[in-house]
């Protein structure tokens, strides 16, 4: 690891790595608390439709009042205060910029800021997994033709659940599933903003006054999330999902190896080499003892009798069989730890993880019955949750991406539990992200 000495090398030489963060909210927040204590970062632009908002984002994070003002983002350099503004296209084209970060967390501005950026000659950091798993084989895809990198983002669990398979298969270790702990229930899927907080008050300890998004943490809970992430890290493996997609087992960080190991062999899963998050409830709504609730893992497979000896002797977290052994990192710190992902953009030239195929992805299901003509409100609302499928199921249902299921008209009458199709809604085929989106299905499928 020598990331910190040559973020150090850049700053000696009075070039720090221009960075253009677009969307100051929870995620980019984070990553700006840190930024500004990075030797060799500097951050030239915030772009977000409210500036007011992207200044107090900075106040929150520690900067001095001196630090941030508002102008033109187009003008801004790396000599000076951090200009916010609410041109995202003018940051993207300030030649002060190396690296773009886009964290707005909208498929569609996501899809259109990442093809700016290529286009413009800079790398991008792509906190926006929403819309890295429309069109991230697409938009990887031309980054790399253009000479620049698409990276997924470090600290969010994507990029460190990839990071446990190339640190496994680098070891030559198969490996057997990998992915994330969560909190989940069956009656989770039929969340909605209003009906979350009866679950918030217990996980967080918060309510309704608090400052919490009621819809985005909805999406955590009822699923969409993980599919969403479990999708993002199938594409940039090349693991494939399990044929109905996650099963969420209650497991404990000692029993990743027992329960994330084939059916077969006496685990939970339905297929070798897949993705699979656990629960840190059981069914009965007790919780998991050592849960994973904000990790990572994965687990892998012990080929011959003398590495299935040595996970003994080293104290590996085996299952019952010795066969098989778990590595886990228990917390990920999302954008406290986006830095990473920036300076291996700029620096090494390589992503921390980045869409290789399109082998899954996320099919809008319907949380309720739903009618024609009524409006589909997207990713954590009261309509749809997001269902991981393997690519190839989606193409051929014609599977309608989560990450499209906002603002279409319902073409006619969906029955509870529906995975909803490009024929069940209005789509407008004109629309920039479903051109890219079927230029990718083209492209991949």
């Amino acid at each position: 690891m020598n990331l910190h000495r040559m973020l150090g090398a850049r700053a000696e030489e009075g070039r720090p790595i221009g960075v253009g963060l677009i969307g100051a909210g929870k995620f980019g927040t984070m990553f700006l608390t840190q930024a500004r204590l990075t030797t060799g970062l500097a951050i030239t632009g915030i772009a977000d439709l409210d500036v007011n908002r992207a200044q107090s984002s900075c106040a929150l994070a520690g900067w001095p009042a001196e630090q941030t003002v508002i102008g033109d983002l187009a003008g801004a350099d790396n000599s000076g205060p951090t200009t916010i503004g609410d041109d995202a296209e003018a940051l993207i084209n300030n030649p002060s910029v190396e690296v773009i970060i886009d964290a707005t967390g909208h498929p569609s501005a996501g899809i259109h800021h990442c093809l700016k950026a290529i286009e413009a000659g800079k790398h991008v950091v792509m906190v926006n997994v929403e819309a890295d798993v429309v069109a991230g084989p697409l938009l990887a895809r031309k980054a790399k033709e253009a000479g620049v990198v698409y990276s997924l983002a470090w600290g969010d669990q994507p990029a460190l659940i990839c990071e446990h398979v190339d640190w496994a298969r680098a070891c030559g270790f198969k490996v057997v599933c990998a992915g994330k702990g969560t909190r989940y229930l069956p009656q989770y899927h039929g969340l909605t903003p209003e009906s979350v907080w009866d679950v918030l008050k217990i996980y967080l300890n918060v309510d309704e006054n608090s400052d919490i998004n009621p819809k985005m943490f909805n999406s955590f809970l009822d699923g969409t999330k993980s599919g969403i992430e479990m999708t993002a890290v199938c594409n940039a493996t090349g693991l494939v999902p399990q044929a109905d997609g996650l099963k969420f087992p209650p497991a404990s960080r000692f029993e990743l190896a027992d329960v994330c190991k084939p059916q077969s062999a006496g685990g939970q899963l339905t297929a070798d080499g897949t993705t699979e998050c656990v629960s840190s409830l059981y069914r009965d709504g007790s919780d998991v003892p050592h849960n994973l609730v904000m990790g990572t893992y994965v687990v892998f497979e012990g080929e011959t009798d003398y590495a299935r000896e040595c996970f003994s002797q080293y104290h590996m977290l085996q299952d019952e069989s010795a066969r098989y052994a778990a590595l886990y990192r228990p917390i990920h710190m999302i954008g406290l730890e986006l830095g990473l992902s920036v300076a291996s953009a700029a620096l090494r030239g390589e992503p921390t993880g980045a869409p290789i195929c399109f082998n899954s992805d996320v099919v809008a299901t319907a949380k309720r019955p739903l009618k024609a003509g009524e409006v589909l409100d997207g990713e954590g609302g009261y309509m749809v949750w997001g269902q991981q499928m393997p690519a190839s199921t989606s193409l051929q249902l014609g599977g309608l991406p989560l990450g499209l299921a906002q603002g279409v008209k319902v073409a006619h009458d969906i029955s509870e539990g529906a995975r909803l199709t490009w024929s069940d809604v209005v789509i407008d085929q004109t629309d920039a992200a479903v051109k890219v989106r079927r230029e990718m299905e083209t492209a991949f499928g």
